[in-house]
């Protein structure tokens, strides 16, 4: 019986093939980021109402109707020698009528998305930095972050190679506009 010769593991793939053999504690989300592997604990209260205050917003308000994913993997292009972003946003936006999460995997490219919502919780400065260069590297048009560090919202557009061109801040309290395909003026006052 002759032993059959394998090409060695990089490092970067065998950073991969550890993350996506996590089992992480139910509630817990694993994430890759530029080269790191990040477990988060589950959102408090005012993390999630954050998060319902805007999408009931998206709903009522959108110029397209839109679908939503909690927690949806998105597999996203890597910088350097880095293995590809897995990373798992707050929330995931995209036009309903292109069904973008019927029959996805648990990790999914970015095509088709619309915009990307995080709400700052333990890490902060990865939302504010790490994740904010995955998706404008992954091509996701809109991100918005809710700042509560800050008390201020952030929209981030115009994404070329490693971050995004525009961003418009607004306080807490203070509207904040959404372009197409959304087209209205997202109310902040319930955030303060």
């Amino acid at each position: 019986m002759t032993a059959m010769a394998h090409e060695p593991l990089t490092q970067e793939e065998v950073l991969l093939e550890g993350f996506l053999a996590l089992d992480t504690p139910e509630g817990f989300r694993a994430e890759l980021i530029e080269g790191e592997i990040v477990v988060t604990p589950p959102p408090d209260g005012d993390h999630e109402k954050y998060i319902s205050r805007i999408v009931r917003q998206v709903i009522k308000r959108s110029g397209t109707d839109m679908d939503f994913s909690g927690n949806k993997g998105l597999r996203l292009r890597s910088g350097e020698s880095c293995p590809k972003n897995h990373v798992v946003p707050d929330v995931t936006v995209a036009p309903l009528e292109s069904d973008l999460f019927g029959g996805a995997g648990s990790w999914m490219a970015c095509d088709g998305v619309a915009m990307v919502l995080e709400v700052t919780s333990t890490r902060p400065r990865a939302d504010r930095e790490a994740q904010r260069r995955c998706y404008a590297r992954g091509g996701v048009p809109l991100y918005l972050l809710i700042d509560r560090d800050t008390s201020q919202v952030t929209l981030f557009s115009a994404p070329e190679k490693d971050d995004y061109r525009e961003h418009c801040t607004r306080p807490f309290g203070k509207a904040l506009a959404l372009p197409e395909p959304f087209g209205f003026e997202l109310e902040t006052t319930d955030f303060l």
